[in-house]
């Protein structure tokens, strides 16, 4: 993945002293000339989606530098209107439009009379759609840098701004089941007692489907996106169901030292707007590390993907077990030792 422009170190003046709001940002390289630059009476605010992104941007602090981290989803119910002088957006971290102008929502909300949003991003992000957004939300903004490709743009909010009905942020555009997640289910055998993971659990479909079917196991849901952790807390309410367990968590962190008898995974393959392979790899070396000897692995994947060669240098047998012409089921088993 290539390293994104730090537009905003070119773009952003700092005294050190204020607030500032990092609307699910916390990769933006900026976030590092923010942890030289914060002096102890200045605030930084991570409102951020992504856990491990999280963590490690408010590892560059030190313990004397105040931070905050609040879930990105949850911004406009549980934090205080008009506290920010600064809040600062990538595109390039934002999976879709919709969370787009719910940051432009949080924007308006969190900051002062005279506070400023910064925004950047590349054309094809959509930078031009948003800063005619941000001209109608503040009734002003400027273009401060354009580079290759890409652009920041500014807007203050103007005293007495009247604020639009916040919308909640949509975790996935459509409630139904995609092709290849309905493709996966079909094809994985589940047995009453399985205990099972979904690993990288989205809104908690494939979980919840999986958990009905092993009512004496148990099935333990993670992702790292904390609203898709909500969508499937909630989906879990909703089913009723008693045996599922849903956390927050990056890759198998959180249950590195149970064993499963099944995981199951449909991972994405883009981030940051950018295809990728390294996050689904991740979680096929990771699966091995914690599924019990005669366990098994399956995973959901378009068909140009190719994840046999990861798959089988992590199990003794893989195989192709369902697929049509875009979609493909593969199961793993028999782990092999020594997996790190």
């Amino acid at each position: 993945m290539r390293r994104p422009l730090c537009l905003f170190c070119e773009s952003v003046s700092l005294s050190g002293r204020e607030t500032v709001l990092i609307l699910n940002s916390a990769a933006d390289p900026f976030v590092q000339e923010l942890a030289a630059k914060a002096t102890g009476s200045a605030e930084i605010i991570f409102a951020e989606d992504n856990l491990a992104a999280a963590t490690a941007a408010l590892q560059l602090f030190s313990p004397e530098q105040h931070t905050r981290f609040v879930p990105f989803h949850a911004y406009l119910q549980d934090q205080k209107e008009g506290t920010a002088d600064i809040a600062l957006l990538n595109l390039l971290y934002q999976p879709s439009n919709a969370w787009m102008y719910y940051a432009l929502q949080v924007a308006a909300y969190a900051l002062r009379p005279g506070g400023t949003l910064y925004v950047t991003g590349a054309k094809d992000r959509g930078i031009m759609s948003i800063g005619r957004r941000m001209q109608e939300l503040f009734g002003n903004g400027e273009t401060l840098v354009m580079s290759k490709g890409q652009r920041v743009i500014a807007s203050r909010r103007p005293p007495g701004l009247a604020l639009p009905k916040p919308e909640a942020l949509p975790v996935f555009a459509d409630s139904r089941l995609d092709e290849g997640t309905r493709l996966l289910l079909e094809a994985v055998p589940v047995r009453l007692q399985d205990r099972v993971l979904d690993l990288g659990c989205g809104a908690g479909f494939i979980g919840v489907h999986l958990a009905r079917q092993a009512s004496e196991g148990h099935v333990t849901m993670i992702d790292v996106s904390l609203a898709a952790v909500a969508a499937a807390q909630e989906a879990v309410v909703n089913s009723g169901l008693r045996n599922v367990t849903v956390l927050p968590g990056d890759g198998v962190q959180a249950v590195r030292e149970q064993r499963f008898d099944l995981v199951v995974t449909n991972p994405p393959f883009h981030q940051g707007g950018i295809q990728t392979t390294t996050i689904a790899e991740r979680f096929i070396r990771e699966s091995a590390q914690v599924l019990q000897r005669n366990g098994r692995f399956y995973l959901v994947a378009n068909r140009f993907l190719k994840y046999e060669p990861t798959m089988q240098s992590c199990y003794g047998k893989v195989v192709e077990v369902a697929g049509n012409t875009k979609y493909k089921v593969l199961c793993a088993s028999s782990p092999l030792p020594g997996q790190k």
